[in-house]
């Protein structure tokens, strides 16, 4: 079989996206075939198919793989591959990925230090993102978890509002952490409460 040199150059500069198979990488016998309008061309041989690809200056694009027998269309391929790649680019700007922020407190920390803590992590959990709430003991603050495990609690109850609990505090070394969720439906748009905290 004499291949035209048209469809060895396509075939050279051709890179498959997705796994489509193009022109002579199609290994099947008969393809039903799509013109480039969309018209219905028939069931064919794949070597009378790329003939035809090429005599209109096109590629044979396998687009239906698994139907009996394949559905090929003909179209410029290049085209197709950079109308593919922008899609996919659109697609990625739309969608939102959630990302796990850490806020970092101590377990003697000041009032005023953690409503601004809290102001930072309800921002946070209001982008949508999940945040990992951190009490970090250093040294002799080992022997007062408990201290640590109140300041959690304290936390958890001003964010309940926008966010629940994903996993419970765990002690990870000297780190007491536990991990919150926002709540999609629940998105607070007034500012956060202040709370007064008797010491």
């Amino acid at each position: 079989m004499i291949y035209s040199s048209t469809c060895i150059i396509k075939e050279a500069i051709s890179i498959p996206v997705k796994d489509y198979r193009i022109n002579y990488r199609i290994r099947v016998p008969q393809v039903r075939v799509i013109g480039e309008n969309g018209e219905q061309l028939g069931v064919m041989p794949v070597d009378q198919a790329v003939r035809l690809a090429v005599e209109r200056s096109l590629d044979l694009v396998e687009v239906a793989p698994t139907s009996v027998p394949p559905v090929c269309r003909l179209l410029d391929y290049g085209r197709f591959r950079y109308e593919q790649n922008r899609k996919e680019r659109e697609a990625r700007k739309t969608q939102k990925i959630q990302e796990l922020r850490e806020v970092r407190l101590r377990p003697q920390i000041d009032d005023h230090d953690i409503e601004y803590k809290l102001r930072t992590a309800r921002k946070l959990l209001q982008e949508g993102d999940k945040l990992k709430v951190t009490v970090m003991f250093r040294g002799r603050e080992m022997a007062h978890q408990p201290l640590g495990a109140s300041v959690l609690k304290r936390v958890v109850e001003s964010l309940q509002d926008i966010s629940k609990i994903e996993m419970s505090p765990v002690m990870e070394g000297r780190r007491l952490s536990i991990i919150l969720t926002p709540v999609a439906a629940k998105k607070a748009d007034k500012p956060p409460v202040q709370e007064s905290v008797s010491a």
